[in-house]
């Protein structure tokens, strides 16, 4: 009976429970099946807004660099075409240029030629017949060229008795002359010539001096 009441005695004793024990293990596995149920659903809501706010704007970001690169790229392709068309089009106009100049001259001369033929004839006849008849001869000449450079607008400027004109002439010397206005043209050494309104060469002259004033209105 002792014996029987010893071995009650131990069992109850290897069965008492350690107090804190069972709760803490029950504790953890509530955590550990929280965390895999999280973990199973996902993200919370507010958060995978957030990232798939974020995956827009990368998105959104990317699609503009892209944009941005096309664009540049065009704009690129558009100037070396203008840059080509451009040099073309400089080298096009000073070929056309050269061209004129060549077909200006080419008219010129062509027609300057029979001017030249009619050099050789006068020298020719003064040649065989003496000097008779080459001065006529080469005043018809004289005038032929004149009306040949007249046709390409060139202008004599023979200014003798007129005002004096610093932009189209050139004085060389002063001869005192009361009888006319101060600073008329009184000789002309060398005519001047000019093509259109340009001056090719001023007439150089000889201008007076000591005379009366030339009134505003003639000026």
């Amino acid at each position: 009976m002792a014996a029987d009441e010893k071995n009650a005695d131990e069992r109850e004793a290897r069965e008492i429970p350690i107090e804190g024990c069972e709760g803490d293990e029950n504790a953890e596995a509530e955590a550990v099946t929280e965390a895999a149920e999280e973990a199973a659903a996902g993200p919370a809501e507010g958060e995978a807004d957030d990232i798939a706010a974020e995956a827009e704007a990368v998105v959104a970001e990317a699609e503009r660099l892209a944009k941005a690169e096309a664009e540049a790229a065009a704009m690129k392709d558009r100037y070396l075409r203008l840059q080509a068309e451009w040099d073309n089009y400089r080298k096009r106009t000073a070929e056309e240029a050269a061209d004129m100049k060549v077909r200006a001259a080419e008219k010129i001369m062509e027609d300057v030629l029979p001017v030249l033929d009619d050099f050789e004839r006068a020298i020719a006849h003064a040649e065989q017949n003496g000097e008779e008849g080459l001065l006529d001869g080469v005043k018809a000449i004289s005038t032929k060229v004149c009306q040949v450079f007249g046709k390409h607008g060139l202008e004599a400027i023979d200014p003798a008795g007129e005002p004096f004109d610093a932009l189209e002439h050139q004085a060389v010397a002063t001869v005192p002359d009361e009888s006319v206005p101060d600073e008329t043209v009184a000789q002309v050494y060398q005519k001047g010539y000019r093509l259109g309104k340009k001056v090719l060469r001023p007439a150089m002259v000889t201008i007076s001096s000591g005379g009366p004033k030339r009134e505003a209105e003639e000026e």
